[in-house]
């Protein structure tokens, strides 16, 4: 077992106020942080409110975009040694019928980054002695109902892109990395518990945190 001293964690979707939270307890834990986001403005903010951390503009669902990413990363800070998702939003419907497909086109962009962004970072995941994806998700994966059935696909299909990079992980016997899911209902006022969460990861050992999915309740 290690801890999060020293190791270089991207989060991804960073300007959101669990982005925030996170980044603050991991660079306070002593990682080295780079925070992605779209917003230029966010991303100035968020760097002079938690002093230390590196930041990169990047439309993580443009694959091309995602690819200059990884090389600007490596350039600045060599490989990664953890990767947070928390790129999301949310929309809801009026039952089946009311399930648009703008809605979901929007809410398939976690997806598409999600996607993305592991593609391009999961051999540096799996060549670190402690890699670690996280994602969020929710907890209406587990109890999917009509008017959410748009968004509840789209996590739902995010976990198990998941479980599928903890699975490549798993089949790599020389490796410690692991890939894990925390579900939420909602994670406004949750952000503190899952900044502690993404850190106390690097002190669990691979086996525990790989494939697993935790929830996260007030």
């Amino acid at each position: 077992m290690t801890d999060v001293t020293g190791r270089t964690v991207l989060i991804a979707g960073a300007t959101s106020s669990a982005g925030r939270a996170v980044a603050r307890a991991l660079a306070a834990a002593g990682a080295q942080v780079v925070s992605v986001g779209s917003n230029s403005e966010r991303l100035a903010e968020l760097e002079a409110d938690v002093p230390g951390i590196l930041t990169e503009r990047c439309d993580l669902t443009d694959e091309s975009d995602v690819a200059e990413l990884a090389l600007r990363v490596r350039a600045r800070v060599g490989h990664l040694d953890g990767l947070v998702h928390l790129v999301g939003g949310w929309r809801g419907g009026g039952g089946i019928a009311g399930q648009t497909e703008d809605d979901f086109r929007f809410l398939e962009g976690s997806l598409t980054a999600l996607r993305h962004a592991t593609r391009f970072f999961v051999d540096d995941l799996a060549a670190s002695d402690a890699g670690r994806l996280l994602i969020v998700s929710s907890t209406s994966v587990a109890r999917p109902t009509a008017s959410n059935a748009n968004y509840t696909a789209v996590k739902a299909a995010s976990e198990a892109w998941t479980l599928a990079v903890a699975q490549a992980f798993s089949a790599n016997e020389s490796g410690d990395a692991a890939a894990a899911i925390v579900r939420v209902r909602a994670l406004d006022g949750l952000e503190d518990a899952l900044a502690e969460h993404v850190v106390g990861l690097w002190s669990t050992p691979a086996a525990d945190v790989n494939g697993r999915i935790a929830t996260l309740s007030a």
